[in-house]
């Protein structure tokens, strides 16, 4: 008893007698009247310098449901119930705003009533979060900032945790998976830039615009918006019935006016979602998301920087921060009448969006400019500034992204499994064949279906003016072992030996087959799977021999650019 109440003289109470939380220099044991928990070690934030925070959102999420457990446990309705974390200073702000956010989603408390909990009593201040950078920190995001996030992104209806799937989440904003995450749900969505082609490159799978086009057409993305020096021909987007625009400036470099300008019209009159960005789909995908959510939903500065970082870790770098603070007070005006007018507007005037737009330039550059065709890479961006970011040999983006790879599954026994069900369900699954597109680019994509489409929220209904979604024509493939070129998904790569087996034309066939299959089989077998060349051998057969028992591991028939990290070395 003694102990226990000594434990919580510094703690911080958000339930009477029932919800506290704590920083302890020792490890606790839980008492016939106390019960301890901590989540320092489970769940952990990823950084890639010297940033160490907020955790992401289904980070968040599962706190909530852990802690919603407790609460509701028979077992513990008579206890109190402490989260407590160390003194690692790190770790202990991660611990502070988990349990800020819950009060605020759960407790309904406002962000200034969960922070003040928090620094209630003895407590020391909590260390500020920062910019995923490796240079001094100039801009701190504090608790309090997150905190006001997540309580705009509620009251806007960016996530509901009745229906959030923390699965789809987890699993979309892996690199091998796609590397995106919905920031606006039903309006933006931020991801990795695709490449020319899918395929393994120094360790780091690369995507093929094809990639993505069964979840951009199944979630209505009906736009793409390139912020990166040109890598893929956006003809590739155009053919497949999205809009693609080009609005490039410099990586870890802030955006011009015309540029924030541009962008902004582009979404106000886009109907369905947008897809944006750059090299890493961090740094300039987020700066001009956020000004769009500065502008509409009249978030601050910190606020929005707060919410992007909770949704897609690492966004919005070094000067970026000051630039969105720099921003706020005429992004707010420009919001302020574009609602007043949107109220106003004649139900019979269909453009009044981009009338608003062009009014709205007068608050960003001081004067009206006439809108004009995009060029090929955006209004104030110039030829010297692309061969600026190609001559670059390792890039900001190149950097983050190359971090983010390295990262591993949540659970390496559980991703071992998962990886093997979704090999199946990749190859064999009826609800998503292996297709391929009449383009000669490839189009076979291995992202994993959603289990539910994204509906945007109220505001981003409102803000929209409708939705639409054009689909493709598409045919099953007949045999699960042809080549396929250009493909992310190209799950199983063997050949029957028949002289037909590879596309007419296709100049990577070499003479021995025996050496192309060796280099895609999965380099992390310690030895290469010897197949035979001859016309009475089946790759059906083998893949039935290998499934059954005493057959060979399954994992050996697969290739060295498989989505799953868990199966290569």
């Amino acid at each position: 008893m003694a102990a226990d109440a000594g434990d919580l003289i510094g703690a911080s109470e958000f339930l009477k007698d029932r919800l506290y939380f704590a920083t302890l220099r020792n490890r606790p044991k839980s008492t016939i009247n106390t019960h301890y928990f901590s989540t320092d070690e489970e769940l952990v934030y990823e950084n890639f310098y010297a940033d160490f925070g907020p955790l992401n959102l289904a980070m968040v999420y599962r706190y909530c449901c852990k802690l919603n457990k407790k609460l509701k446990s028979y077992s513990l309705s008579r206890k109190k119930i402490v989260h407590y974390t160390s003194f690692d200073q790190r770790k202990r702000a991660n611990a502070a705003f988990l349990i800020g956010s819950y009060a605020v989603i759960y407790l309904k408390k406002t962000p200034e009533e969960a922070y003040r909990a928090l620094i209630a009593g003895s407590n020391p201040p909590y260390l500020p979060f920062r910019d995923a950078s490796f240079g001094n920190c100039t801009y701190n995001l504090t608790i309090l900032d997150c905190l006001q996030g997540i309580r705009k992104g509620l009251q806007h209806g960016f996530f509901d945790f009745e229906s959030f799937d923390v699965e789809e989440y987890e699993h979309y904003e892996r690199v091998e998976n796609g590397d995106f995450n919905w920031i606006v749900p039903g309006k933006f969505l931020a991801f990795s830039g695709p490449h020319p082609k899918s395929k393994i490159e120094n360790g780091y799978p690369l995507h093929a615009p094809e990639a993505y086009f069964p979840y951009f057409k199944k979630n209505n993305v009906t736009t793409i918006i390139r912020l990166n020096k040109k890598i893929y021909e956006a003809k590739r987007f155009t053919d497949a019935g999205f809009e693609h625009y080009d609005l490039f400036f410099i990586d870890g470099s802030t955006p011009s006016d015309n540029i924030v300008r541009r962008f902004l019209n582009i979404c106000e009159n886009t109907e369905g979602a947008i897809a944006v960005h750059c090299k890493a789909g961090l740094g300039r995908t987020g700066t001009l998301i956020a000004c769009y959510v500065m502008k509409h939903y009249r978030f601050t500065h910190a606020e929005i920087i707060a919410w992007i970082r909770i949704c897609r870790p690492g966004s919005i770098i070094g000067p970026q921060q000051h630039f969105l603070e720099e921003k706020q007070a005429s992004l707010w005006v420009q919001g302020d009448i574009y609602r007043s007018k949107l109220k106003n507007r004649p139900s019979s005037e269909g453009s009044i969006n981009k009338i608003l737009s062009s009014l709205d330039e007068l608050s960003i550059g001081g004067n009206y400019s006439k809108l004009q065709t995009l060029d090929r890479y955006g209004e104030g961006s110039t030829d010297d500034d692309v061969d600026l970011e190609i001559k670059t040999a390792m890039t900001q983006g190149d950097k983050l992204r190359a971090l983010k790879n390295q990262r591993q599954p949540r659970s390496s026994t559980a991703s071992v499994l998962s990886g093997l069900e979704e090999l199946r369900q990749h190859t064999r699954s009826i609800s998503q064949p292996l297709r391929v597109c009449s383009s000669s680019q490839g189009c076979i994509s291995p992202l994993k279906p959603s289990k539910v489409v994204l509906s945007p929220s109220a505001s981003a209904k409102r803000i929209n003016r409708g939705s639409c979604s054009s689909g493709s024509s598409t045919r099953r493939i007949p045999n699960l072992f042809c080549y396929f070129d250009d493909s992310l998904s190209s799950l199983m790569c063997a050949t029957d030996g028949r002289k037909g087996a590879y596309p007419r034309g296709d100049t990577r066939v070499t003479q021995n087959h025996n050496d192309t299959i060796a280099n895609c089989c999965c380099r992390r077998n310690a030895s290469r799977i010897q197949i035979k060349q001859s016309k009475s051998s089946s790759p059906m057969k083998h893949m039935r021999s290998s499934s059954g028992q005493g057959g060979r591991d399954p994992s050996t028939l697969l290739p060295a650019s498989l989505p799953f990290p868990c199966l290569q070395k």
